[in-house]
C-alpha cells in the first residue's frame, strides 16, 4: 500500500494548519476551508485507489487502509491542536495513578523555585515520603507542630544518636503529654526541595504513631497551599 501518499496528505494538512493565518486551530477554520479538505481528502482518496495496484482486486480493503491512515492522521492533528488541553487529562490521570504521600509533579518556576504537589491521604490527612539524612521514611504534615517530629526507629535511622538524647521538651501528642529530644537533621528533602539544618524533636518511644512534618520545616519554604485534595510546597 502507498502508505507514503497518506503521510503526504498529513503534512500537507498540518502544515497548512500552521502556516495559515490565525493559527492552527481545526476550529478556527472557515466553511469554505473544511469544504476544500475535504474535496481535497477524497481527491486523494480516489488518486490513492488507482495506485494501489496490487490491491484492485479487493478495493474495500484497499479503502479501509486509507481511510484508517486518514483517522489516525487527523487524530494526531487534532491532539496537536488541543495538546494543552491534552496535557492537562493526560497529567491529572498521571497524578490520580500515583499513590497517595508520594509527589505527584515537579515544576519549575521562575528565579530556580521549585513546586512539588502532593495527594491528599485517603483517610484525609496529608503526608510526604522525604529524604531525612538521605533516608527515605514517610512524615504527616502537620501545621500545628512546631517542629518536625520523628519516632525514635527514624531518627536512629537517620543517623541520630539516641543514647545522647535528653527528653525534656514537652509537647502534646494525641495520646496526651510527653516529653521529647531536641536533635538536629542535617538535611531534609521533599523530591527537589531540599532544607538544611532543620529543627527536630525525637519523641519517646510509643508516643507518636507518626512522623510529623512541623513547621520547622514548613516555614522555610517560600510557601505551602492545600487546595481540595493536594498541597502544594514551594522552595
Amino acid at each position: 500500500m502507498k502508505a507514503w501518499i497518506v503521510l503526504l496528505l498529513l503534512v500537507a494538512v498540518g502544515g497548512y494548519l500552521l502556516t495559515r493565518d490565525g493559527g492552527g486551530m481545526l476550529t478556527d477554520l472557515g466553511t469554505g476551508e473544511l469544504v476544500s479538505i475535504g474535496v481535497g481528502v477524497l481527491l486523494v482518496l480516489f488518486y490513492m485507489y488507482g495506485l494501489f495496484g496490487e490491491d484492485r482486486t479487493r478495493p474495500m480493503q484497499a479503502l479501509r487502509y486509507a481511510i484508517a491512515w486518514l483517522a489516525i492522521g487527523f487524530g494526531l492533528i487534532a491532539a496537536y491542536s488541543y495538546r494543552e488541553e491534552v496535557m492537562t487529562v493526560v497529567n491529572r490521570v498521571g497524578e490520580e495513578l500515583v499513590p497517595s504521600g508520594q509527589v505527584v509533579s515537579v515544576e519549575p518556576a521562575d528565579e530556580g523555585e521549585r513546586a512539588v504537589r502532593v495527594r491528599r491521604r485517603l483517610d484525609g490527612h496529608f503526608a510526604v515520603r522525604a529524604s531525612v539524612n538521605g533516608q527515605s521514611m514517610p512524615l504527616m504534615v502537620d501545621t500545628g507542630a512546631s517542629s518536625v517530629v520523628l519516632k525514635p526507629a527514624d531518627a536512629a535511622r537517620a543517623g541520630i544518636d539516641l543514647g545522647a538524647l535528653s527528653y525534656t521538651v514537652p509537647v502534646n501528642t494525641a495520646n496526651g503529654m510527653t516529653y521529647a529530644a531536641s536533635a538536629r537533621i542535617r538535611s531534609l528533602a521533599i523530591g527537589p526541595l531540599v532544607v538544611h539544618n532543620v529543627e527536630a524533636l525525637v519523641a519517646k518511644p510509643g508516643s507518636v504513631n507518626e512522623n510529623l512534618l512541623g513547621m520547622s520545616f514548613l516555614r522555610r519554604l517560600r510557601s505551602y497551599e492545600f487546595a481540595k485534595d493536594y498541597l502544594t510546597l514551594r522552595g
